[in-house]
């Protein structure tokens, strides 16, 4: 009876399991393999496959392009990951106060992240306007020149970082309002009973409490970081002189402008690497941290 009832569980759960587990094979498991195996030969849609063995990813290693837009990438990162997570983490601390219209504040900061790329983007390219846009226009009013922005290729990155963090930056506020409010207050408690400022509290008490959080949040912010483009291809398509071409930006350029399926398949499994060497050393410092802890 026990191997029928077995057996019975297994069919249910096959059931039930089956329908999501035939979608995630069609739409995701077999076209990540075969873009593996396209990444080791060349196609362009319309010739017959031709295998050329680590030849695409020798060219992708060397090519300069990709290295622009490996660049451009970590400058990307290097100017939204700190931002969006300094913002994130002052809104959370801000909104955990007990302030009058808190629940208010806290939808209006979530109302971006529910906001679909392409509005976002159309609304921050009319904003970013050189001439007519209205961050140029309120630096005016103080007296300050804006630059060209999305125009300049030394300030186009500036505005897709600056579009990046005002969409994103709800989503951190919210993680880190979760971590704030498993902080017993006990603790907040004992620290001013013993004369500790606010920044004290703050450097000893909450951040070191909030280390898994900001770890997580880190984490999930990274990985969308590597693989930026909604934002990139509406706002500047990669320009202006490649300034803004992002690794997937180029990865779809190659696909899907040039029909260079195998180039763009390794391009892609060369970001997957960076993305997965990344997150492994976070999880590793995770660990150690959870150790040290304990």
């Amino acid at each position: 009876m026990e191997a029928v009832s077995g057996r019975g569980r297994l069919i249910a759960v096959l059931v039930l399991v089956g329908p999501s587990l035939v979608g995630m094979t069609a739409f995701y498991i077999l076209p990540v393999l075969s873009s593996l195996v396209v990444s080791f030969a060349k196609w362009d849609l319309l010739s017959p496959i031709r295998w050329i063995g680590l030849a695409n990813y020798a060219n992708a290693l060397a090519d300069p392009a990709v290295q622009q837009a490996l660049g451009n990438t970590v400058t990307f990162i290097a100017g939204y990951l700190p931002t969006v997570v300094a913002l994130g983490l002052g809104l959370a601390l801000l909104l955990n106060r007990r302030l009058k219209g808190r629940t208010f504040f806290r939808a209006v900061y979530f109302v971006p992240v529910v906001t679909s790329w392409v509005a976002v983007s159309l609304i921050w390219k009319w904003l970013l306007n050189p001439q007519y846009g209205l961050v140029n226009y309120a630096l005016s009013l103080i007296g300050i020149q804006g630059p060209g922005w999305l125009f300049d290729p030394a300030w186009a990155m500036a505005g897709v970082v600056l579009t990046s963090v005002w969409k994103d930056v709800g989503f951190v506020t919210v993680i880190y309002l979760a971590g704030l409010q498993d902080i017993p207050e006990s603790l907040g408690e004992a620290a001013a009973l013993d004369g500790a400022t606010t920044w004290q509290k703050f450097r000893f008490v909450i951040f070191p409490m909030l280390a898994p959080t900001t770890i997580f949040v880190t984490t999930i912010s990274l990985i969308s970081s590597f693989q930026v483009f909604d934002q990139v291809f509406i706002m500047t398509g990669g320009g202006p002189v490649g300034a803004t071409t992002t690794m997937v930006q180029l990865i779809y350029r190659n696909a899907f402008s040039y029909s260079a399926m195998g180039y763009a398949s390794a391009i892609s499994w060369i970001l997957f690497a960076l993305i997965f060497t990344v997150t492994l050393v976070q999880n590793l410092l995770q660990k150690r941290l959870d150790r040290s802890d304990g």
